[in-house]
C-alpha cells in the first residue's frame, strides 16, 4: 500500500500501481465517470497511468482548464484521423497539432487544397469518430521503432521531430482505431469523451514557423465540454467580427494605416479626440498625485542603450541610424531617458519619491506578419511613469499605483486578473536583489488581498513585475497595466540621493504603465464598447437634427450653445429627410440626438433620442444641457 495526498491535504491509502482512473473510482463513482486524466506531483498524465509511489494526485475533469486542454488536444488528433480517412487516396503527412488559447489546430501536408467549404465534411467525419468512442492508448517506443514506423508512412515531419528529440527523451505514440500519432500526450481516454467540436478556418503556415520551410495547410478548430458552451463561444466569435477595431476604426473614422508607414497608425480627428481624452483623464489624476510630466527625445545615442542594458537584451527589436558618424537608436522604451532626467540634479532623501511621467512615443521592430491593427504596431505611445524612491517607500508607492489602476479601470467597467512575473533567464543583476524585489511585490499583493497567479521567468530583464490583465465585454483577456520593480538601472546609471547622514545612496525605480500602449488601449476600447463609446469619450457627443431647413437656424443656435459649454456637437443641416439623418447618426453610434421641429422651436425644447434606447421624450434645452454636462463630468458609462 502507498499513501496518496489529495489537493485538499487529505491522505488515502491505495495499492501500488493503482491507475489514476481506479484511484478516482475509490473516491467516488461520479468522479470516475467525470475524470479525463490526472496530475501526479503536478505532472499531467493519462487516466490509465499507474501510481507507483507515494505522491500527490489531482483528478482532472472537463470542468478543469487542464481537462479542457486535454479534450482539445485529442480533438486535434481526431481532426488528423478524419483528414486521413477522407483523403485516403492522397499522401497525407502531419506536422504538429497543438492546443491554442481557445481551441486547436493541425498542420497538414496534402496534395489537394482544403477549402473552407470542406470543413463541414471533415467535421462530420470527426463526429463519426467521436461516436465510435475509440480508446486512445499510449505506447512508449524506442527511437528506432519510431523512425521505422514513420519512415513506412513517409512522414518527413514526424521523422524530423524524432531526430530533434534529446538522446534520453521518452518517445511515445498514441493510437485511436487505425490512426497512430507521435505525441507526448496526455489525452482523454476515448474519442467519445470529446463532446462538442467545430472547425473554424484554414490558413497557410510554414513548417515550424520558418519561411524557408514548406508551406502546410493549418486547419483551426475548437472544442468544448457541451454544445451550449460551444454555441456561446461561436456567438462571441461572431460578435468579435462585428466589433473588430480595424473595421470600426475605418467606419467611425478613428484611425488609418498606410503602406508608406507599415505598422504605424495615423490618428484621424475623431480618434485623436478619444486619445486626447484618455491622456487628459490620466494626466489629471497623476497631477493630483504629484507626478511631474516630462518629455524625452525620440532618438538617443547608442551608448545610452548599451549602458541601460537594452542593447544586449533588446537590440533586435530596435531601429538604428547614424548621425555625424555616430550611431543612434529610436527609443523602444522611455526609462533610460527618465534616468537621465533624474540624474540632472542632486536629490535629497526629503525629495523622494520623485514621480516622473511621460506619454512617450516609442518604436519597436515587429515582423510584418505579426502586425495586427492597433493591437500590434511598430510605433505607439506608452503612458510611462517612473517613481524614484527609497527602499522603505517601495510598498507604499506600489499600493498607490495599484489604487490608481483600480480607479482608472473602474471608469471603463473593466475587471482584471493579476500576475506576478519573476526573474527571467536573460536578466541583469544579482540573485539577492532579485529575491528582494520579488518579495516586495508579493508582500504588496498579499497586503492588498489581491488574488494573483505566479508567472515564473516572465519578468523584465531588469526586474520582476506585476501585470494586470483586463477582461473585455467578450471575456477576452488583455495585458495592459504593469508595475515593475527595478534595482538594476539605478546601478547602471549611478543614480543617487543624499541620505540623512549626508551619504549617497541608491534609489529604487518603480516602472509603471496603466493603459500600456495608448494606441492598443484605444483598439481594446473600440472592441469593448463596439464603437459605442461612453459620452465622455465619444468624438461627437450630440447631433442636432432639424426636421426641415426652416429649423436650421434653431438647430445651429443649439449647437453653438452646446459647443460653448464644452460639448462636442454636430448640426446636420443637410436637406435630407429626418429618418435618413437619424439612421446616419445611429451608424456613427452617437450618444445623443436632438430632433427639432416646429414645436421645439416654439417652446425652446428638444426631442431627445438616446443611443440604445431611442426616443426618451422632450424637455427644455437647458435641462438637457445640465444633464449632459453632469454625465460628462461624472464619466457615466452607457
Amino acid at each position: 500500500m502507498i499513501s496518496i495526498k489529495l489537493p485538499d491535504g487529505s491522505i488515502r491509502e491505495v495499492e501500488q500501481n493503482t491507475t489514476v482512473e481506479d484511484f478516482a473510482g475509490s473516491i467516488s463513482i461520479s468522479l470516475k465517470k467525470k475524470a479525463l486524466g490526472g496530475k501526479i506531483n503536478g505532472k499531467l498524465v493519462d487516466l490509465n497511468t499507474p501510481i507507483t509511489e507515494e505522491c500527490e494526485v489531482q483528478i482532472i475533469t472537463q470542468d478543469d482548464q487542464d481537462g479542457l486542454e486535454m479534450m482539445r488536444h485529442s480533438s486535434a488528433h481526431i481532426l488528423a484521423q478524419a483528414v486521413k480517412r477522407l483523403y485516403k487516396g492522397e499522401k497525407a503527412a502531419f506536422g504538429v497539432g497543438p492546443v491554442t488559447a481557445d481551441g486547436f489546430y493541425y498542420d497538414i501536408d496534402l496534395p489537394v487544397s482544403i477549402k473552407v467549404e470542406d470543413l463541414p465534411k471533415i467535421e462530420k467525419e470527426m463526429e463519426k469518430i467521436i461516436k465510435e468512442n475509440l480508446p486512445i492508448t499510449r505506447s512508449e517506443v524506442s527511437r528506432e521503432e519510431a523512425i521505422k514506423f514513420f519512415t513506412e508512412l513517409d512522414d518527413e515531419f514526424k521523422l524530423e521531430l524524432i531526430r530533434d528529440l534529446p538522446e534520453d527523451a521518452v518517445i511515445s505514440m498514441y493510437t485511436q482505431g487505425e490512426f497512430v500519432d507521435l505525441c507526448r500526450g496526455p489525452h482523454v481516454p476515448t474519442t467519445g469523451r470529446v463532446k462538442a467540436i467545430k472547425l473554424l478556418s484554414v490558413a497557410g503556415a510554414y513548417w515550424r514557423g520558418d519561411a524557408n520551410n514548406k508551406m502546410l495547410q493549418r486547419v483551426y478548430g475548437t472544442a468544448f465540454p457541451s454544445k451550449k458552451e460551444l454555441e456561446e463561444h461561436l456567438f462571441l466569435l461572431e460578435e468579435a467580427k462585428k466589433r473588430d477595431h480595424r473595421k470600426l476604426g475605418k467606419e467611425l473614422e478613428l484611425f488609418m494605416f498606410s503602406e508608406e508607414a507599415p505598422g504605424m497608425p495615423f490618428f484621424l480627428p475623431k480618434g485623436t479626440i478619444i486619445r486626447n481624452e484618455l491622456e487628459q483623464y490620466e494626466r489629471g489624476l497623476q497631477t493630483s498625485k504629484d507626478y511631474k510630466e516630462v518629455r524625452t527625445p525620440f532618438i538617443m545615442n547608442q551608448r545610452l542603450w548599451e549602458q541601460s542594458g537594452h542593447w544586449h537584451h533588446y537590440h533586435e527589436n530596435m531601429y538604428f541610424t547614424e548621425v555625424d558618424e555616430t550611431k543612434f537608436a529610436l527609443k523602444p522604451m522611455n526609462c533610460p531617458g527618465h534616468m537621465l532626467v533624474y540624474k540632472n540634479k542632486l536629490h535629497s532623501y526629503r525629495d523622494l519619491p520623485v514621480r516622473m511621467c511621460e506619454n512617450g512615443q516609442v518604436h519597436r521592430h515587429e515582423y510584418s506578419g505579426a502586425l495586427n491593427g492597433m493591437m500590434r504596431v511598430r510605433t505607439f505611445t506608452q503612458d510611462d511613469a517612473h517613481i524614484f524612491c527609497r527602499p522603505d517607500q517601495i510598498e507604499g508607492e506600489i499600493i498607490e499605483v495599484i489604487n490608481l489602476i483600480k480607479e482608472i479601470y473602474g471608469v471603463f467597467g473593466f475587471t482584471y486578473k493579476v500576475e506576478l512575473s519573476t526573474r527571467p533567464e536573460d536578466s541583469m543583476g544579482s540573485e539577492e536583489l532579485w529575491n528582494s524585489a520579488e518579495q516586495a511585490l508579493e508582500n504588496v499583493l498579499k497586503s492588498e488581498n489581491l488574488d494573483f497567479k505566479l508567472n515564473p521567468g516572465d519578468g523584465a530583464f531588469y526586474g520582476p513585475k506585476i501585470d494586470f490583465h483586463i477582461q473585455d465585454a467578450l471575456k477576452r483577456s488583455w495585458q495592459c497595466a504593469t508595475i515593475q520593480l527595478d534595482f538594476q538601472m539605478p546601478e547602471k546609471f549611478d543614480l543617487t540621493y543624499v541620505n540623512e547622514d549626508n551619504q549617497k545612496e541608491r534609489p529604487v525605480v518603480i516602472h509603471r504603465a496603466i493603459y500600456g500602449s495608448i494606441d492598443r488601449f484605444l483598439g481594446i476600447l473600440t472592441e469593448h464598447f463596439a464603437g459605442a463609446f461612453p459620452l465622455w469619450l465619444a468624438p461627437v457627443q450630440v447631433a442636432v437634427l432639424p426636421i426641415s431647413s426652416v429649423h436650421n437656424e434653431y438647430a445651429q443656435k443649439l449647437a453653438d450653445q452646446l459647443k460653448a459649454a464644452g460639448i462636442r456637437v454636430e448640426a446636420d443641416l443637410r436637406g435630407e429627410k429626418i429618418g435618413y439623418k437619424i439612421r446616419e447618426a445611429q451608424l456613427q453610434k452617437l450618444p445623443y440626438m436632438l430632433v427639432v421641429g416646429d414645436q421645439e422651436v416654439e417652446n425652446n425644447t428638444v426631442a431627445i433620442r438616446k443611443r440604445g434606447e431611442g426616443d426618451i421624450g422632450t424637455q427644455p434645452f437647458e435641462s438637457f444641457l445640465e444633464m449632459i454636462k453632469q454625465q460628462k463630468s461624472e464619466k457615466v458609462l452607457f
